[in-house]
This record gives structure tokens, sequence and C-alpha cells, in this order.
């Protein structure tokens, strides 16, 4: 007898520490400020070695999102693979990569949601009042401004 509720706690907590490591540990700062560049707001980007300057648009930005996407989805894939071996849990193939597949296609839109708009490290800010609905984070928003 499996225990559900269980199951799907800690494989959401797997997906969790997954997203933050691919997130925040994994991205490159490349792209972490390239992703959201489009050719009506482009994105200055200095290299740190060579301290190059680089400017980027809309095709740059798809590609650093898609490539911090998959390696973001490749993270979660690995935490959650490895967590639910050493926990016992069996995945369905099928219903881990429709999974999978959900999480990729929901990061992209959200990281190229609003292309320019503030600077490299306002990407994960809200900046719309009507994109926040839950009045708990409708306070942090405003106290934040």
């Amino acid at each position: 007898m499996t225990h559900r509720p269980a199951v799907f706690a800690a494989l959401l907590g797997l997906t969790r520490a997954g997203s933050a490591i691919g997130d925040f540990w994994v991205q490159s700062d490349f792209c972490a400020r390239v992703k959201g560049a489009s050719d009506e707001h482009p994105v200055t980007f200095t290299d740190p070695v060579t301290e190059k300057e680089t400017t980027h648009g809309t095709a740059s930005g798809r590609a650093a999102c898609l490539h911090h996407c998959l390696t973001y989805v490749a993270t979660q894939a690995i935490v959650a693979g490895l967590g639910a071996r050493a926990l016992g849990i069996r995945l369905h193939p099928a219903a881990a990569a429709a999974a999978l597949a959900v999480s990729f296609g929901t990061h992209y839109a959200a990281d190229r949601r609003v292309p320019g708009k503030g600077g490299p490290r306002e990407l994960h800010q809200m900046r719309d009042r009507s994109l926040v609905s839950c009045p708990g984070l409708r306070e942090v928003y405003r106290r934040a401004t």
C-alpha cells in the first residue's frame, strides 16, 4: 500500500529543491542576464573574464532562456530521480516526462513574459500589480515598492 500524499509531498519537495539548484546554482550569469532580452529591449552583457561588452536581442534572449530551461529541467530530473530512488519511490517514466515538460514550458514562459522590463536583478520580481493575485503577495509587492 502506498501513501500517495506522502509520495506527492516528497516529490514536490525534491522538484522544488531541483528548481532552486537549477535557478541559482546551475544557471550561468549570461543566461540570467540575457534570457529576457528582446529587439525592443536589448540587454548589454559584460563578460566578467574578458570584460568584453556585447548587446543581445530577441534571438539571443530566446537562446539563453532555452539553454537555462533545459539545464533547469535536467537539474529537476536528476534531483527528483535520485531522491525518489533513495526514498524507494517508483516513478512512471511518462508521468515524469509530462511533469518535466510542463515545468519547462511554464518556466520558459515566465522567464520570457516581460522582456526588457527592469534590470537583470529584477527578472523574477513581479512588476505589475495585476499579476499578483494573492493578498499576501500584494502586501509583499506593496512593501517592496
